[in-house]
């Protein structure tokens, strides 16, 4: 099935919207990335670094289930509040729950290679992807956490061991974010070393945002994931 990203589809099973920008035909099963965006953003956003990925990939860009405004979407409310961020846990659990629908049906819908699904996102999105990364790694091959954090809420759901380990993290923050500080960055290095997964770690001089030196280093990581999978392929 072939898709553009100017077209909405809607996943039957797990409900929730997206965009995608098809593989080249003729080159089996194809790998694929997952893109999440940030609260009170829309996946649209996502569609210029979209079209800049490796033209053998998948691009999925989905759309976040709550709404709060006119295309303005999140994953779960959060507040912040002097002791930090607080959110809605069972919100944070549902968009969880439906995004692992979502990846089982990728596969199937669009010829995707279900050993080659990378996920990733910015702020919100970046915490959804490291949800699903950590509590269900035999769904994707790695993921991406762009200024985001991982949520202590997430934690006993953690699926450690051999699975784990063979899973793949990018974790990128700046060190003048306002919005979520550093600190959760740095803490989130230490739970993915403890943990063993692989991580490339990277600081900049930035603060809450998606900035060209942190997606030129996430595309390059992904490009050394993907050559990777490749030559386990041949």
């Amino acid at each position: 099935m072939t898709g553009t990203l100017n077209d909405t589809r809607i996943e039957p099973v797990s409900g929730l919207v997206y965009r995608i920008q098809t593989a080249p035909t003729g080159q089996g099963k194809a790998p694929c990335l997952i893109l999440l965006h940030g609260v009170g953003a829309n996946e649209a956003g996502f569609i210029d670094l979209a079209r800049q990925m490796h033209p053998q990939l998948a691009v999925v860009l989905v759309r976040g289930p709550l709404e709060f405004g006119p295309m303005q979407f999140g994953w779960f409310q959060v507040s912040f509040t002097q002791d930090g961020p607080s959110i809605n846990a069972a919100q944070a659990e549902l968009s969880r729950s439906k995004l692992l629908r979502f990846i089982e049906q990728l596969p199937n819908e669009h010829d995707i290679d279900p050993a080659r699904i990378w996920i990733a996102g910015f702020s919100q999105g970046g915490i959804m992807s490291a949800s699903v990364g950590l509590t269900a790694p035999a769904d994707v091959a790695g993921f991406g956490i762009l200024s985001g954090r991982i949520l202590p809420e997430v934690m006993p759901l953690v699926q450690a061991g051999p699975a784990l380990g063979k899973v793949r993290a990018f974790v990128s923050h700046g060190v003048q974010d306002q919005k979520l500080g550093i600190h959760f960055a740095r803490h989130a290095k230490e739970v993915l070393d403890r943990f063993g997964v692989p991580l490339q770690y990277q600081e900049y001089q930035a603060g809450h945002s998606l900035d060209m030196a942190m997606t030129g280093d996430f595309k390059q990581w992904l490009g050394g994931q993907l050559d990777q999978s490749d030559a386990s392929h041949t």
